[in-house]
């Protein structure tokens, strides 16, 4: 189930429990993600997406997201599409 690459972290908020993902693929709102790193291996079903300070139901490669998720990641943790 390791599914398809589609970014890496570049950026996790805390406060808001929230990951910064460069995108290199589409991505939709009830998609299926999983994130990899450190001791973290985990799926999660995406109910936000933030495009600066909008929230998106869509999101293409190439743009700069920011997804609510419900554990801690770090830097350079691979995200995964599910599919």
């Amino acid at each position: 189930m390791e599914g398809k690459l589609i970014g890496s972290v570049f950026n996790y908020f805390d406060n808001m429990g929230v990951v910064a993902i460069e995108l290199s693929s589409d991505l939709k709102l009830g998609d299926t993600i999983r994130v990899v790193g450190g001791d973290k291996d985990f799926t999660e079903v995406i109910d936000s997406i933030m495009i600066g300070n909008e929230h998106v139901e869509n999101a293409r490669v190439g743009d700069k997201v920011g997804i609510k998720i419900s554990e801690k990641v770090g830097k350079g943790y691979k995200v995964y599409l599910v599919e």
